[in-house]
């Protein structure tokens, strides 16, 4: 770890401790494959490789950095045109180094060896042995057996099943512990069932839904049972409860679109984040995933594809930090609302209104609305107002069709009573990628404790800044962007928090590649690939009678940056239409140009055809020089230089005739 890492973390420490603030941060890196190929390393959420990777990550956590752990294979979230859940495989163990099951021999599963783990198991929950075999339509030679329980005051009772049902498993796939007939039980019967699975030579253990402290005791039973009846090896399956009571460290590894994610444990500071996302990056190196991908055998690389989303939080619900501090809260939002460099330099490429995690001012919200929210926050005394806080924002912190999850700063886990994991203190960031290195992950978490810790005892009061149509023409070019996050971080170094700026410009530079540099005696002129929206199209039918909302990825920005050598002495020509260089500061020059790289199905203005290849030309009175960047190309390259130069046709106009920074290659 750098020596400026540490203490500026350390500092952050101090900040916290000083005003009695026990804020947590987690985490949600994703991976990919080296070669990802199928649709679950692009949109699907599962597929048939998927889980294997996911298993092997986390034998290697356990193995290194959970020792005495266990994985539990579990039912993931659902959602909406998916038939089933996904699925999520949560890592177990104790914070005092014990193991979560006593040492177990290894042996032989025999039908005896199941026998006395049934009886085992009642006898150590004290229950009456009421197992019942369950036949699987399925596969005829797979043994299924669950016993009815229920537990209150750690206290366990079994139930009968009904006599005379006729009981089989689901054909639904999955685990048989999800795959019960519970629906043949009278409602006094509690639904939760411990199930035994024996299939392919594998025992599986499937867990019902209980609270802690009965999970705990549940746990011992097996283990002990385990050991009683020689048997080494089982895979556990079923639901993992709340930590209430703080005795273990969590992680998750869970399925999502195009990747897979890792839920880091909810650390108490940030070197304790940055070490498991070392932690995690290294065992999924060694596994064959990356936090990073290349979308064509020519591109660039690029995040993975999913987020690397950031979670503020406290150790419990009664010591979260931000219940009693709405000012803080308010703060800290007015501060990110100021610099939209926080919002868009850490995230994808793709950003504005449609994107998966976009800014308040740019969701259809009036600004007045947003600046009497954060002024009623201020304004609250001491106290708990955990709903109030809640209430005020979660309406406005949302996407444009008024989801809370998709926006920047997320609060649809802080304290919504209508959902049943929105109560849990929780303040997410979404605007924010898997990098390439841990290094550099651990560094955008620090950037934002810093952030948290400054802003903590330097109140920022300042009113939202309109930002109207600069928010997208300036604030989504690479140079722009760069100096607001120095501002950002001159703001931290003057509160004694002193972040290295070379890193942070590494971070910068990977993330908006060059991809044509010209040079010629002092003159300098660099093209960057820039950031650009997302337009939101209707809805769409799509098999099955539901609608699909797409976007329009039609469209591509790029950066042309110049210094005042190359401003003074050359002209600039796109599609042989003549740009002019906005002018930001005595040697630097710049401006933006949009322009059609695809015409995919559905897009905005169909009729408009692709703008490819892109030909940029550098005239001076004596030379002339032409790049080109064809439909499969990541870079510019040159061509050779026609005699006959044809006259230059129309300037290439703004979207709005205003002299914006950004030219629109579409308007003629």
């Amino acid at each position: 770890m750098k020596q400026w890492m540490l203490k500026a973390g350390q500092k952050c420490d101090e900040v916290f401790l000083r005003n009695e603030v026990e804020m947590t941060l987690g985490g949600e890196p994703t991976f990919v494959p080296v070669e990802p190929v199928g649709a679950e390393w692009s949109y699907a959420a599962v597929g048939p490789t998927k889980l294997l990777y996911a298993r092997a990550l986390a034998f290697r956590l356990l193995e290194d950095h959970l020792p005495g752990g266990v994985d539990f294979f579990s039912p993931g979230k659902s959602y909406p045109g998916e038939v089933n859940p996904r699925w999520a495989i949560r890592l177990l163990a104790n914070r005092d180094g014990t193991p979560i099951f006593p040492l177990r021999s290894a042996g032989a599963v025999s039908a005896d060896a199941l026998a006395s783990l049934r009886k085992h198991i009642a006898k150590g929950l004290g229950v009456k042995p009421r197992w019942k075999c369950i036949p699987d339509p399925q596969e005829e030679s797979a043994q299924v057996w669950a016993l009815l329980v229920d537990a209150e005051d750690d206290a366990w009772e079994s139930f009968e099943w009904p006599a005379g049902a006729r009981l089989r498993l689901t054909s639904a796939p999955g685990p048989a512990g999800l795959r019960l007939p519970l629906h043949v039980l009278a409602e006094k019967i509690p639904r939760r069932a411990l199930t035994l699975e024996w299939r392919a030579n594998q025992l599986a253990i499937f867990l019902p839904p209980v609270v802690q402290s009965p999970f705990v005791k549940l746990l011992a039973v097996l283990g002990e049972s385990l050991r009683h009846s020689g048997i080494g090896s089982v895979e556990m399956q079923g639901y993992v409860p709340t930590d209430e009571a703080l005795l273990w460290t969590q992680v998750g590894l869970t399925a999502d679109p195009g990747v897979l994610e890792v839920n880091l444990p909810a650390c108490a500071s940030w070197e304790h984040y940055n070490t498991w996302v070392h932690a995690v990056t290294d065992g999924a190196e060694a596994v064959g995933l990356r936090s990073w991908k290349i979308f064509s055998p020519k591109g660039h690389p690029e995040g993975s594809g999913g987020g690397n989303h950031l979670l503020w939080g406290g150790p419990t619900i009664e010591r979260n930090p931000f219940f009693s501090r709405p000012g803080w809260m308010a703060s800290l939002l007015r501060y990110w609302q100021h610099h939209p460099s926080l919002a868009y330099l850490f995230t994808g490429c793709y950003v504005g209104a449609s994107s998966q995690a976009p800014r308040a001012d740019e969701s259809a919200r009036d600004r007045y609305d947003l600046e009497l929210a954060l002024a009623f926050l201020e304004s609250l005394p001491k106290g708990d107002h955990r709903h109030l806080i809640g209430e005020t924002l979660r309406h406005l912190q949302t996407d444009v069709t008024g989801n809370s999850h998709r926006s920047e700063i997320s609060l649809d886990k802080f304290w919504n009573a209508g959902w049943p994991s929105g109560m849990l203190g929780l303040l997410e960031f979404r605007a924010i990628e898997s990098l390439p290195t841990p290094e550099w992950m651990g560094a955008v978490a620090l950037l934002w404790s810093g952030l948290a810790a400054w802003l903590l005892e330097h109140p920022f009061r300042h009113r939202l800044h309109e930002f109207s149509h600069d928010l997208h023409d300036r604030f989504f070019l690479p140079t722009i962007l760069w100096r607001d996050l120095q501002h950002v971080l001159k703001d931290l170094r003057g509160g004694g928090f002193d972040l290295d700026e070379k890193l942070f410009h590494q971070i910068w530079s990977w993330k908006f590649p060059e991809v044509l540099a010209f040079r010629e005696g002092d003159a300098r002129f660099t093209i960057r690939k820039a950031h650009e929206s997302w337009p939101l199209l209707c809805e769409t039918p799509v098999d099955g009678g539901t609608t699909s909302r797409f976007v329009d990825t039609s469209m591509e920005r790029l950066e042309l940056l110049a210094n005042r050598a190359f401003a003074e002495s050359f002209d600039l020509r796109a599609a042989n239409r003549p740009l002019t260089l906005k002018r930001i500061d005595k040697d630097t020059f710049l401006c933006g140009l949009r322009f059609r790289r695809t015409n995919l199905h559905p897009s905005l203005h169909p009729g408009l055809p692709p703008q490819m290849p892109m030909e940029i030309s550098v005239h001076s009175a004596e030379t002339t020089h032409r790049f080109v960047l064809r439909e499969n190309d990541a870079a510019f390259h040159p061509l050779r230089t026609k005699r006959d130069i044809k006259p230059p046709g129309e300037s290439c106009k703004t979207s709005t005739g205003r002299g914006d920074f950004t030219y629109d290659l579409r308007i003629p």
